[in-house]
């Protein structure tokens, strides 16, 4: 019984300084990563093709790894190391999830204030049905991600993370506890402010609506305002896209500042593995 309960703690020892090991600890941090941001989700992918990608982006950052003598000693420290792996890349994700977020709150004010709360359609990225606009703005927030080279920061700061959070190595989540706070109090911020002039625009709308139903009772105000709000709301987003971009751009250096002020926090020295 005793041979038997120590032949995988063996096998986990002779591992536990390769590079199989290292590369398998890497990738549920890049998983939970990606897992969390709508990015992974852009493209309709089957989930194998999906997890070799995961995966190959995994090997490709371990290649960069220096060599490591250190061992994991036992399932239960290699246990503990995969899961501040994944708690590490999900604080990560939510770093994006949450640029992403603003996103989302400037499509459902919109969806909210022309009246498309009603007509929904399937959102593959969170997985239930969603306003339209609220959809439209999300696929324009990948769009313009890519755009912007945001999946080269991505990768850039995916292998930053591994020379400041060393793979298999203890990590505090407390370094990122003010940065996610930071960064979600500017989330509904940037929301709004990602739709502010189109919605000041149909608050004009409103008022013009009821003057003229005041002065004019015979009207149905209900069956023509809608029209007109409906109108007045796209021709006010078509005119303000073409100056949204310095909003746009506040929000994804939200992703930056946040990983950076992780990164910053932690401690310079990097602990080794368990």
């Amino acid at each position: 019984m005793n041979a038997a309960t120590s032949l995988p703690d063996a096998v986990v020892s002779g591992l536990g300084s390769g590079w199989l090991i290292s590369t398998g600890l890497l990738s549920l941090r890049v998983a939970a990563t990606f897992l969390m941001t709508p990015v992974f989700y852009a493209v309709p992918l089957p989930t194998t093709v999906r997890a070799l990608l995961l995966l190959a982006l995994a090997i490709a950052l371990a290649a960069g790894l220096p060599a490591s003598n250190a061992s994991w000693n036992g399932w239960s420290a290699l246990l503990a190391s995969a899961l501040a792996e994944v708690a590490l890349g999900a604080t990560l994700g939510l770093g994006i999830l949450l640029a992403f977020g603003a996103f989302s709150v400037a499509g459902q004010l919109l969806d909210v204030q022309l009246g498309f709360g009603i007509a929904q359609v399937f959102d593959p990225v969170t997985q239930r049905p969603t306003p339209i606009l609220t959809t439209a703005f999300n696929y324009l927030a990948v769009l313009v991600f890519f755009l912007l080279h945001g999946h080269h920061a991505l990768l850039r700061g995916l292998g930053f993370s591994v020379e400041r959070f060393p793979v298999g190595a203890s990590w505090s989540v407390a370094h990122a506890v003010l940065p996610v706070l930071k960064q979600a109090a500017g989330l509904f911020t940037l929301g709004f402010a990602l739709a502010a002039p189109v919605v000041f625009c149909i608050l004009l709308v409103e008022f013009v609506l009821g003057v003229v139903g005041r002065n004019l009772p015979q009207m149905n105000m209900f069956a023509m305002g809608i029209p007109v709000k409906i109108i007045a709301g796209l021709l006010a987003l078509s005119l303000w896209f073409t100056g949204i971009g310095g909003v746009m751009t506040r929000v994804y250096a939200g992703i930056a500042t946040s990983w950076d002020q992780m990164f910053t926090a932690a401690p310079s020295a990097p602990g080794g593995p368990r």
